[in-house]
């Protein structure tokens, strides 16, 4: 994980110049909420401001509820579904809210007043109503309502952290306390659905209704949205701001993390790389501007354990090694430190030869047009990944569809196209279309559909689905029957290209996959002629290429290597593994990036030696993946126009 750092400090707003540094143990509310793009640095910055009021003497408990939490990395010890102690920091506490877990807590839950008061075939029909994918999303929702709604939990702790999943999936979760609020007051108690008998969700009504209590009260939780100094990640921020606030949430705070002030003055890449972190905070979204800001330096080192944690927080160097094989004489007006400068730009480490991101790109375009699925966590580039694939697969003559599941993604802006969707252009001999999936579309599409289905039956039983229908589970059905639909587009002569969500929520919609796979093939014997369900798809390495996304750096390649376990257990193998931005290669001479390209061997060394079974490197890049043409840049043949 790269390092980064925040403020909670004065309450400045950022202007032209960066925000000042982060006072981590200065959190006045109880509820802190730590959310953004993935990729930013969410994890880092909760973890280091958790141990940091620990270490003031405070009670804390520092929450995960991304499915794909490397929070135990992070502290480098266990973390599970209850809280528990870290060793070295008394006072603090943590764990991982595991919707798995929490699903069958929450199924016991409902389940258990019902034991030996109905029959079994009746208690069974309760708990097949209860097996789908929403019970878990409603099962999670429900202990985390707990956490902040419960007197018992929070009396327990002066502060609870949350490290939420990246943007678009915390919004969600936030919306959910409303929603469920909404649902039980105007739903039959009597009636029973994906949750069980409402009679049951209905005596949660009081504890959900503290939770959206709690969430609106500036005095009891703050919202802190942090963010890369990047243009991409600042309107992440930025539209996350203007939604929670029409949530009511509008206590909120701006920590601009990664910040890299001081570049090598003879150094292109360290000058780009700092000029862009400039014009994207002179350019701030209007709707940041009036938010109390800080910001975190950029470290070279590898920030995990809590001696690297507390390093981070008072500035000093981390206890890492640092490369040593440098003289310091390359630029005076650089402070010395354990880093000196060097002669010689980042090289590959001995043993490494990825052949570049332009092959991978030749290699499909040679092949026989299908999907092409780029996974991986958030942050690691998923989205430019995706944008260069499909825009080099249009100059290699191909029709390519590029479309996104993740709530937060936006490949229509990464090429300059705006939001129109679709977008449609044409290359040479190619042509490009481009949408998104989005859940809430989706949803209204999903249920007007259900509805007109269901014109024919009787006013009460219209009723009931109606009622069912505003259940908010139904938007992640809507989303999978969505996603079945662009897979249902690739093949006879036309490339679709999905940017998917990180890792958790996508290995959630390969769950439904899976689930609706067993069901249509449980029924496969009442069905004529040949089935192919959105699973079989995807394991067919005809029909579907799984390109693993990830950065050089020990979390993300750890975090790839478990994704692509899963991806097996479900049956389905990746085609690769791209490495995205990375240092090594990219010729820079400035001292801190060198020794972050330093921290890259090791694990590009993983990635050769046999952890992918073939990869592709993608160097940093000097030029913002933005606009029509710069995606395609990657992926070669620049010349020809989308």
């Amino acid at each position: 994980m790269s390092a980064h750092a925040v403020s909670t400090g004065p309450r400045a707003a950022v202007q032209d110049a960066a925000p000042p540094a982060l006072d981590w143990a200065s959190w006045p509310t109880p509820f802190v909420f730590f959310t953004g793009k993935g990729g930013v640095g969410k994890t880092t910055v909760a973890g280091t401001a958790a141990v940091a009021l620990a270490d003031a003497g405070r009670r804390v408990l520092l929450v995960s509820t991304d499915p794909a939490s490397n929070l135990g990395d992070l502290l480098g010890a266990p973390v599970g579904p209850e809280p528990s102690t870290v060793p070295g920091v008394p006072g603090l506490a943590v764990m991982n809210l595991d919707p798995e877990e929490a699903a069958a807590r929450y199924r016991e839950r409902v389940l258990g007043p019902y034991r030996g008061v109905v029959t079994a075939e009746e208690l069974r029909g309760i708990g097949e109503q209860m097996a789908g994918e929403c019970t878990v999303e409603v099962a999670a929702f429900d202990r985390f309502t707990q956490l902040i709604a419960r007197p018992e939990t929070v009396g327990l702790h002066d502060h609870v952290l949350f490290d939420t999943a990246p943007t678009g999936h915390t919004l969600r979760l936030l919306n959910l306390p409303g929603a469920w609020s909404e649902y039980i007051e105007t739903s039959d108690a009597a009636g029973a659905g994906c949750l069980g008998p409402r009679s049951g969700l209905a005596s949660q009504r009081e504890q959900y209704q503290q939770a959206v209590d709690e969430l609106g009260d500036p005095a009891r939780t703050t919202m802190v949205l942090v963010s890369r100094p990047d243009s991409g990640a600042l309107a992440e921020a930025a539209r996350a701001a203007a939604e929670l606030a029409a949530q009511g949430i509008r206590n909120q705070r701006l920590i601009v993390n990664g910040l890299f002030s001081r570049p090598l003055a003879a150094d292109a890449v360290a000058q780009a790389l700092a000029a862009r972190q400039r014009a994207a905070l002179a350019d701030l979204p209007q709707g940041l501007r009036g938010i109390p800001a800080a910001s975190v330096e950029l470290s070279a080192a590898d920030l995990t354990g809590v001696p690297a944690l507390r390093a981070l927080r008072t500035g000093l160097p981390a206890p890492a090694d640092a490369p040593a094989d440098a003289p310091a004489d390359a630029d005076a007006g650089r402070p010395t430190g354990p880093i000196a400068p060097s002669s010689k730009g980042a090289e590959a480490p001995e043993g490494v030869a990825l052949p570049a991101f332009d092959a991978l790109v030749d290699e499909l375009a040679a092949g026989e047009p299908g999907a092409v699925l780029v996974v991986g966590k958030g942050g690691v580039g998923k989205t430019t990944i995706a944008a260069a694939i499909a825009t080099g697969l249009v100059r290699r003559g191909h029709e390519v569809h590029l479309s996104t599941t993740d709530p937060a993604g936006r490949p229509a802006e990464l090429l300059g196209t705006g939001e129109s969707a679709p977008h449609t252009g044409s290359g040479r001999d190619g042509s490009l279309t481009v949408s998104r999936i989005d859940p809430e579309e989706e949803l209204t599409r999903y249920t007007a559909g259900r509805l007109r289905a269901a014109e024919r039956l009787g006013p009460e039983r219209r009723a009931l689905l109606e009622e069912d229908l505003r259940s908010p589970c139904y938007a992640e059905v809507a989303v999978f029957g969505a996603f079945s639909g662009l897979l249902n587009q690739a093949g006879h002569g036309r490339f679709v290209v999905v940017d998917t969500a990180p890792s958790g929520h996508t290995l959630r919609l390969l769950d439904l996959t899976g689930s609706y796979h067993r069901q249509v093939m449980a029924g496969a014997a009442q069905v004529h002629g040949r089935i192919t369900t959105p699973l079989m798809r995807l394991r067919d390495p005809a029909r579907t290429r799984v390109l693993v996304v990830t950065l050089p750096e020990v979390t993300p390649v750890s975090e790839a290597a478990v994704l692509q376990e899963d991806l097996r257990r479900a049956g389905i193998e990746p085609y690769g593994w791209v490495v995205n931005a990375s240092l090594t290669g990219s010729g820079t001479r400035d001292p801190l990036l060198r020794a972050r390209a330093a921290l890259e061997g090791p694990q590009l060394r993983r990635i050769a030696g046999g952890l992918a079974s073939r990869a592709w490197l993608l160097p940093w890049q000097a030029q913002p993946p933005a606009g029509r043409h710069r995606p395609a840049a990657f992926a070669g043949r620049a010349d020809a126009a989308v």
